[in-house]
């Protein structure tokens, strides 16, 4: 490890997997309620249940943006971090915000929309340690050698921060409500969160296959040009039935079908580089995350997301298991593994070991994504299935959801073997030692 602030990462990985695994059984949790719906219906009810399994979702996965940040950002500006206290400070106020959310969720306490259910003195701390991690992570850059990918990474940190003040409007109008409340969660995942995934993705193909930084540079304008492009614009695919302009329609529809390009792009750097790569790195479960994060994420957000985004389309699919698959598999191939990856990549650094443990860091691998794709497959039959019976034929939700228990049943096995992954990544990064090497035979000269 070149940079001692590096070590501030450490810790906002850890708080992060704490998450993980939090989010993992929660979900898998949700997916029995499925299955059994009276499953803790008094002391835990789903509502409460799925506000615990998306929250600790975004929560861990921002907290991996930043500890990703706080890690290649001393490498890319060749200095020190700017403050390390003020990282450990804004790490304190993210656990104490996400503690008391969680406690004010199982009190029945929330805002009510969804993933935006925070209180308002946790949306306040969450404002608050945005702004200090940005004062913090500027001033390293400004400071420091500027690189593209440092530039790229600050405009998304800086735009994914800046529109969180959106979360405090809630208009009483519901159009206007969706309107705003979009903002948030569709810019941050298809449009600002994509910069951060270039960004870092970029860093780790270069450490990762040695490629000219030249290279990577212009991979990733390309790959910015189009996420803006198709971001901004394509949030109209969410307009599309709350009472906004006819236009919306087709601005949604058409600007949804290029939001496929960047992952794309995305998919084709990640391979090229290595197509392109004279490094022969010895950490190759790093390298195999980074080129599962191109490909899933390319399948996930690009191709099931345009499965249903065009608006003749969507005017049956909206709300359906159609959607839950195409989120399951987004947030997974495109935000999920890139943090893995990066803490793949970061962890045998920090903790100043070899990667010895790559065979349970793969297994882990194959394991989350099998699952993942098998209940991604599994929510779209699903999906399909209810589009037909409930929007085509009329039937009732209710009599839909018992046609769909298999399916359902399906998905819960797929969401253990995603747990049983996740933790044994988990155990992989945070749990195994070094391994000790045996001394063999020292030779006796004249023997």
């Amino acid at each position: 490890m070149k940079y001692q602030s590096q070590k501030v990462a450490l810790a906002y990985f850890a708080v992060a997997m704490a998450l993980f695994a939090i989010q993992v059984l929660g979900g898998l949790l949700a997916g029995w309620i499925y299955v059994s719906p009276n499953t803790l219906s008094e002391v835990l009810p789903f509502n409460i249940v799925r506000m615990i399994h998306t929250n600790a979702l975004i929560v861990w996965l921002l907290l991996g943006f930043f500890g990703g940040t706080y890690y290649l950002l001393p490498e890319e500006t060749e200095r020190e971090l700017f403050s390390v206290p003020l990282a450990y400070l804004q790490l304190a106020i993210l656990v104490v915000g996400t503690l008391g959310a969680v406690v004010s969720y199982l009190a029945g306490i929330h805002g009510g929309r969804e993933f935006l259910e925070q209180p308002l003195w946790v949306k306040v701390g969450i404002l608050v340690a945005a702004v200090i991690f940005l004062v913090n992570v500027s001033m390293t850059a400004l400071m420091g050698r500027k690189t593209t990918i440092t530039n790229i990474l600050l405009l998304g940190l800086w735009l994914l921060s800046l529109l969180w003040i959106f979360a405090f409007i809630n208009p009483d109008n519901l159009a206007l409500d969706k309107l705003y409340w979009w903002f948030v969660v569709h810019l941050w995942v298809e449009a600002t969160w994509e910069l951060v995934m270039a960004a870092i993705l970029g860093f780790l193909m270069l450490k990762l296959t040695g490629v000219d930084r030249e290279v990577v540079e212009k991979w990733l304008y390309v790959i910015v040009s189009c996420a803006l492009f198709s971001g901004i614009l394509g949030t109209g695919h969410h307009y599309l039935w709350i009472g906004t302009p006819s236009y919306w329609q087709w601005t949604g529809t058409i600007f949804s079908i290029f939001e496929v390009a960047p992952f794309f792009a995305m998919m084709s750097f990640a391979f090229i580089m290595v197509w392109k790569g004279r490094k022969n790195h010895p950490n190759k479960a790093a390298l195999l995350w980074s080129l599962g994060c191109s490909v899933v994420a390319f399948f996930g957000a690009g191709v099931w997301g345009f499965l249903h985004t065009l608006h003749g389309v969507n005017y049956y699919t909206h709300g359906t298991q159609v959607t839950a698959a195409h989120g399951h598999l987004a947030f997974y191939g495109a935000y999920v593994m890139l943090n893995l990856a990066m803490i793949t990549y970061a962890m045998p650094v920090l903790r100043g070991r070899d990667p010895y443990n790559q065979v349970l860091n793969m297994a882990s691998f194959w394991l989350m994504t099998s699952g993942m794709a098998f209940m991604t497959f599994t929510l779209t039959f699903a999906g399909v299935i209810q589009t037909h019976l409930q929007r085509v034929m009329g039937m009732y939700f209710m009599e839909v959801q018992d046609e769909l228990a298999l399916f359902y049943l399906m998905r819960f096995g797929a969401g253990l073997a995603v747990v049983i992954g996740a933790l044994l990544f988990i155990y992989s990064q945070f749990v195994t030692r070094r391994e000790v090497i045996k001394p063999g035979p020292v030779a006796v000269p004249g023997e």
